[in-house]
């Protein structure tokens, strides 16, 4: 069992699904030695200790969506699943000696920045502590996100959201509704169609699905890697530009993606032979604009006898049924919620007082904002890994994790060799970051696409994605420049308190 968390530690690190272990592992490497992960579950992974349900699999491929420093030559498909994905990460914390820094059951309650101690102040669920530095590995998967659909609190059957699945739960049998066609719920309606009575699919915006590629990695295959890293190490990079590509078309030349929506809509008019359910299975949105979905066995489930798809909103859950506002009653002993995660609210954001005593969420207004998605104006020696604009719709998160933690270790090293207390990152700076990184995405698919997607925030920006190519984030990211930031070093006198953090 691990050791009573100290009562004061130079950086806390908050998580530990992959960017908190990144993060924790590069702090081991460079011989920093002093900090805690504060993790509420009882096990690292995040959110691949918290998605369980059936079909669960990443849809990046397995060689890239793994840490560059540590390689595994052994996965078993191109494309892994969730319980593969979960042992590499606890191997990685194994292999590196983190398990002894891992405080689990430990759950962020709060955070204040203490002016005159230059530190933070948390409250965790297992009492005080105290960091001079706070990084932030929640992640935007971490919160499952669940409509408020009236009459819910009285149904009288079981619910449950994918991210939190009840094994104990036997579906063989009962009428089930899921609710949602996202990236998770795609992946579980195969499995569960054939143990259903019926099953109603309900859909609020259909949305493009291309062929999966997956496939078993064979033994011969994984004996190569293992003898010949730069084998591993070339399908890794062959892996990234191939998705890289794509954002030609996504970030730049709305056009290109004609070539995969065509590609989507023959995949749609093979495996769907009714015209009308394949007109209602269309979007009417530039591919891309939403995430794009991979699967084989989706399609052929939902055309399948005992499945429907319901595309007419819901207007309300009756104790044993859903009614749909054209009138429709459909009973139902289970309902599944396959409506993803909030992102753009950031719950955590809520306990997290800065400079001016003032939450991450007042200074956010609905709207996240940071410089390179990582250090945030009023908020010093805080950095966010997965921060805003800093996610993907088409590459791997890994490399966006590699490219922040190259740039905190350096932040890091700079404090310490120039003696700094504290940083933090200048209004101005921030507010250019951001103005460019907004005029940047006014053209893209997930902006000018033609549909509201999760990546957008409640005021309409997309303050999710990254507008580019990864390697120019990963160019802005390799050093880290004091001249962007107010720093005061060691025994210095605090400053008059900051200006509120500019937009």
């Amino acid at each position: 069992m691990s050791a009573a968390a100290p009562d004061a530690v130079r950086v806390a690190i908050v998580g530990a699904g992959f960017s908190g272990l990144g993060m924790a592992i590069r702090l081991k490497q460079a011989g920093m030695h002093d900090f805690v992960v504060l993790e509420r579950r009882a096990d690292v992974g995040g959110t691949w200790y918290d998605n369980t349900y059936p079909g669960c699999q990443c849809d990046v491929p397995s060689h890239l969506y793994s840490f560059s420093f540590e390689p595994n030559p052994d996965w078993s498909r191109t494309f892994s699943c969730q319980p593969e994905i979960w042992a590499y990460l606890r191997r990685c914390a194994e292999r590196h000696g983190l398990i002894e820094h891992i405080r689990f059951d430990h759950e962020l309650l709060g955070a204040a920045w203490c002016e005159e101690e230059r530190r933070w102040r948390l409250d965790t669920s297992h009492g005080p502590l105290c960091a001079d530095v706070i990084i932030s590995a929640v992640g935007g998967l971490s919160e499952p996100s669940t409509p408020e659909l009236p009459g819910l609190d009285r149904f009288q059957g079981t619910a449950f959201h994918t991210a939190q699945w009840n094994h104990e739960h036997d579906l063989g049998g009962e009428r089930v509704a899921v609710i949602g066609t996202g990236a998770s719920a795609i992946q579980v309606i195969p499995r569960i169609q054939p143990q259903a009575s019926s099953l109603h699919v309900f859909q609020r915006t259909p949305t493009w699905v291309l062929p999966h590629s997956d496939r078993p990695v064979s033994h011969a295959e994984r004996r190569l890697y293992r003898m010949l890293p730069f084998l591993q190490r070339l399908t890794r990079a062959s892996i990234y530009l191939s998705r890289e590509w794509l954002v030609l078309g996504l970030a730049g030349h709305r056009g290109l993606m004609k070539l995969p929506e065509l590609l989507a809509r023959r995949h749609l008019r093979r495996q769907v032979p009714d015209p009308e359910l394949r007109r209602r299975l269309t979007p009417g949105f530039t591919i891309g604009c939403k995430r794009i979905l991979l699967s084989n066995d989706y399609y052929p489930a939902i055309t399948q006898p005992n499945v429907e798809v319901v595309t007419e909103g819901i207007e309300r859950v009756e104790a044993n049924a859903i009614v749909t506002r054209d009138g429709a009653r459909r009973e139902v002993d289970t309902i599944i919620f396959g409506t993803g995660f909030r992102v753009t609210e950031m719950p955590w954001a809520d306990r997290v007082l800065g400079r001016d005593a003032q939450t991450l969420n007042d200074v956010w207004q609905g709207s996240p904002r940071a410089y390179l998605g990582t250090t945030i104006s009023g908020f010093p020696n805080l950095f966010a890994l997965v921060g805003p604009n800093t996610g993907l719709g088409h590459n791997s998160i890994v490399y966006m994790i590699e490219s922040q933690l190259a740039y905190i270790m350096d932040a890091l090293r700079t404090m310490r060799r120039q003696g700094l207390a504290t940083i933090d990152v200048r209004p101005e700076v921030q507010a250019r970051f951001n103005a460019e990184v907004q005029e940047q995405m006014r053209e893209t698919v997930w902006t000018a696409g033609g549909c509201a997607s999760w990546y957008l925030d409640s005021q309409g920006r997309n303050s999710t994605l990254w507008p580019g190519f990864t390697f120019d984030f990963r160019r802005r990211t390799a050093r880290f420049a004091p001249s962007d930031y107010v720093v005061q070093p060691v025994g210095e006198r605090a400053p008059e308190p900051a200006l509120a953090p500019a937009a």
